[in-house]
């Protein structure tokens, strides 16, 4: 480790500062999770194939619900099959180190954060879990597990009459969905944090992305909120080129081009070592 960064490390945890972790797809591929764009991503409705883009949007979900919820329930099997990487253990151990200095922020679906024993309270994942399902309607918040009878969902597999009665809202009846932000979707506080996103943002002393792209609204806020924070640092995470690493180093912050399971656990154990 650059002993730059290893010095501001160690100089944020006796400092007291506030230290928040922004995670994206890099994480969890390590896990052997495909990334939401590549090949895995691809579904076939009839004769037509479908991009990740257009399967993950709302408008979809009007045209052909049973057909995305097919698509994600075979998305929520890969997850349930993943483990959890060093990197998602180090970062529930980081949470059990600072406590409510910390906060995680995760782009990620999967639920690995979770299993890895990072705290839902402290875990803003803005952009749902795909092992949660709401309301299509929105009669209620209430968030409730995706039916286990659904579990081990293979790829080209149809819903029976009586799996597509699981898929309905307890309060309702209606039609439930897959508790995730589709693309045609807007960010909020209720499902996704918005708010309390933002304010983490805005009183954050060390942002370490990790394995985040860039590609989305919210974590990019995020970065330029702390960017804007005087004395704030950015450290960056990710074997390819992504807009946090320059705003890293533009900053006095630091890009470190590995992996996330590698280079997390040897943050913790600086941390650890204070």
């Amino acid at each position: 480790m650059d002993p730059s960064l290893e010095k501001l490390l160690t100089a944020s945890v006796h400092s007291r500062k506030f230290i928040t972790v922004l995670t994206g797809a890099g994480v969890s591929a390590e896990s052997g999770i495909p990334t939401f764009r590549g090949p895995e991503g691809y579904w076939t409705v009839g004769s037509e194939a479908y991009q990740p883009q257009e399967m993950a949007t709302r408008r979809m979900f009007l045209k052909q619900p049973y057909e995305v919820w097919k698509w994600y329930l075979y998305r929520r099997s890969v997850c349930a099959a993943a483990e959890p990487n060093p990197g998602h253990q180090a970062l529930a151990e980081m949470e059990r180190l600072f406590g409510d200095r910390f906060h995680l922020i995760t782009q990620n679906v999967d639920n690995l954060h979770i299993r890895a024993g990072s705290s839902p309270e402290r875990t803003f994942q803005i952009h749902g879990n795909v092992f949660r399902m709401r309301c299509a309607e929105e009669c209620s918040q209430r968030l409730v597990p995706v039916p286990p009878d659904l579990d081990d969902w293979v790829r080209d597999r149809d819903l029976t009459p009586a799996e597509t009665a699981l898929l309905r809202c307890p309060e309702c009846g209606g039609l439930a969905r897959p508790h995730v932000l589709w693309f045609d979707e807007v960010y909020d506080e209720p499902f996704y944090r918005l708010t309390s996103t933002l304010e983490v943002a805005r009183k954050t002393d060390l942002l370490i992305v990790a394995g985040t792209s860039g590609m989305t609204n919210l974590p990019n806020k995020v970065a330029w909120e702390v960017s804007r924070r005087h004395g704030a640092v950015i450290v960056d995470i990710n074997i390819d080129v992504n807009p946090f690493a320059a705003l890293a180093v533009r900053d006095g912050g630091f890009a470190v081009k590995d992996t996330c399971s590698r280079v997390l656990p040897e943050i913790l154990s600086v941390f650890q070592d204070a």
